[in-house]
């Protein structure tokens, strides 16, 4: 029996068509997308480009026979398929406990249609807990103060297993911000950009277009409101 994560990977391979330039997420959801692409793209000789998001998606999709190009190179992203760790009734996200939040908001942003797969466990009526956020080394802590100040009641680098500082694909930090329930995703996503020294934000209040829910027995979708 097929996962929740895969059958919501397979319904998102649905919306692919030949000659697509295709913005690959990261994430567990994703990595199960980019290898159901590559089968998909191989049996019927799709000839796809692909923008990864990630170092880690960019090497599994390489491995699977995709090929890669630059966002320098691609004139356009008809499609962008990336995962969430949370998604509310209105379908903002947070996304970025794999890291890979900068490249993946660039991507999902610039896509003509940007869509998520997740399974039922990501889905809340509201935003709440960590928020994400890259940060420019050397302004660690005037961006933790920043944030504090946002209302954020708590504020922790995110560390490795052996304690050194995770690094991102950017070479960058990422500080994790719990605000509690985010009742406003948009404003919060705005205000938290204007910090100096944050490189992104893990909070994604536009563009999406809609959330493929996957669970047991097959998936759903939900369209953007």
């Amino acid at each position: 029996m097929a996962s929740a994560k895969e059958n919501a990977a397979q319904e998102a391979l649905k919306l692919v068509q030949n000659k697509m330039v295709i913005g690959l997420g990261s994430g567990s959801t994703a990595n199960i997308f980019i290898q159901k692409l590559a089968e998909a793209a191989k049996a019927n000789n799709w000839k796809l480009k692909c923008v990864p998001t990630s170092v880690a998606s960019e090497k599994l999709a390489r491995e699977n026979g995709l090929e890669i190009i630059s966002l320098a190179d691609a004139k356009k992203i008809h499609l962008a398929i990336d995962g969430a760790d949370k998604v509310d009734e209105k379908l903002n996200l947070i996304k970025g406990y794999g890291g890979a939040l900068a490249r993946e908001k660039v991507v999902g942003y610039l896509a003509k249609k940007f869509v998520v797969v997740a399974d039922e466990s990501k889905i809340a009526k509201a935003l709440s807990g960590d928020v994400p956020v890259e940060v420019l080394p050397f302004a660690v802590a005037t961006v933790e103060r920043k944030l504090m100040k946002l209302k954020a009641k708590s504020v922790a680098q995110r560390k490795n297993a052996d304690g050194t500082p995770y690094i991102t694909d950017n070479s960058n930090f990422i500080l994790h911000a719990d605000f509690g329930e985010i009742a406003k995703p948009a404003p919060l996503e705005k205000k938290i950009k204007l910090i100096p020294g944050v490189v992104e934000c893990g909070i994604f209040s536009r563009n999406i277009s809609c959330v493929i829910v996957g669970n047991e027995t097959g998936a759903r979708t939900i369209n953007a409101p």
